[in-house]
């Protein structure tokens, strides 16, 4: 009984993500903390990649940590953050890029690859379709011949 109670334990604490946030980062006002925690979950962390910086225990993560309650204890708004953060570390901190400039033809790259896809298909089974559709050609008089020929073997 025991054992199951310690797995029971286990798989809770495995199903809620783990932060990297250290108790001295956390600021004293709960709803400039959330702000920060919102954020935080939507940069990248430049060492890890995949984690966001508020999972990430990589130091510029902690950094980045810092520079976004800085930045909100200054009076910055959500997106005066982002803004920031971007400005030193480029667009590759963001988990979500924004579709403008260079990153449009990445957003658009995929629904227009679709269409083509899809016209390309529409293209192939009509042709099919008009391919089947055709009368069975009859057989020439040396053909059928030859089909008696090998059917009488």
């Amino acid at each position: 009984m025991m054992r199951l109670l310690r797995l029971l334990v286990l798989a809770l604490v495995m199903a809620f993500p783990l932060h990297a946030v250290q108790p001295d980062e956390v600021l004293p006002d709960p709803a400039l903390e959330s702000r920060a925690r919102a954020i935080s979950q939507d940069l990248r962390c430049p060492v890890c990649q995949g984690e966001t910086i508020d999972e990430s225990n990589a130091p510029i993560s902690r950094d980045l940590r810092l520079a976004v309650r800085e930045r909100l204890l200054s009076g910055d708004s959500d997106t005066e953050v982002v803004d920031y953060i971007v400005r030193h570390f480029g667009e590759f901190v963001l988990f979500r890029p924004r579709a403008s400039g260079s990153n449009l033809i990445l957003w658009l790259a995929g629904p227009l690859l679709l269409l083509v896809a899809l016209a390309g298909a529409l293209v192939y089974l009509r042709g099919r379709a008009r391919a089947s559709e055709s009368a069975p050609v009859a057989l020439t008089s040396e053909e059928q011949a030859r089909l008696r020929d090998i059917l009488d073997r």
